[in-house]
């Protein structure tokens, strides 16, 4: 895979959605609890499966899980679960949609902890701020990090599945609570 496609990071190649996503989304910092949320469902859903695949299926997603509403995918139940085994929008796994309602009800448990889901993030980051790496090629690029693996592993202790230390680490690249957009990047130069 090249590095740098068109200016910018090799891994999105030229794939209308994912350079949208790539350019728009990727890396920048998420303060915002209900979209880290959408990407805590939509990583956790990833497993095994390549990004492109779930970003194509993300309105799917959006309208299985009550737009992302934490509080409302918590709510959920055995019916909605069977439901959802039906709906053709998302990737039919009962494991994973099971997954998503359990790490619901724990994504409040961590928000009333606390105070929300990006103080939790941050809390495994040294002084407290995101990580922006000077990464010049892909094969660079780690899959996971000491902050991901010591989040995931607390996240598992808590219950949460689907969400080791790689999907972690994506989930943190995603968010941009670590930014490894390459160096050459236009995302770095702006």
């Amino acid at each position: 895979m090249q590095d740098i496609i068109n200016g910018r990071c090799g891994w999105c190649g030229t794939d209308e959605l994912y350079v949208k996503y790539h350019d728009q989304e990727w890396g920048k910092l998420v303060t915002d609890d209900k979209t880290l949320f959408e990407f805590l469902v939509l990583e956790g859903a990833q497993a095994g499966l390549s990004w492109i695949t779930i970003l194509r299926k993300r309105e799917g997603y959006r309208k299985a899980f009550c737009n992302f509403d934490a509080g409302l995918v918590a709510q959920m139940t055995d019916e909605d679960v069977e439901r959802l085994m039906q709906f053709d929008g998302i990737v039919k796994n009962r494991l994973k949609i099971k997954s998503t309602i359990t790490n619901a009800r724990l994504f409040l448990g961590l928000q009333k902890e606390f105070g929300s889901f990006y103080e939790y993030t941050l809390s495994f980051f040294p002084d407290r701020k995101p990580i922006i790496n000077t990464f010049r090629s892909l094969s660079e690029i780690p899959v996971s990090s000491p902050e991901s693996d010591a989040m995931s592993k607390d996240m598992k202790k808590r219950g949460f599945k689907f969400f080791g230390t790689t999907i972690c680490y994506a989930h943190l690249q995603a968010s941009g609570f670590i930014n490894d957009h390459l160096a050459d990047c236009f995302c770095r130069k702006g």
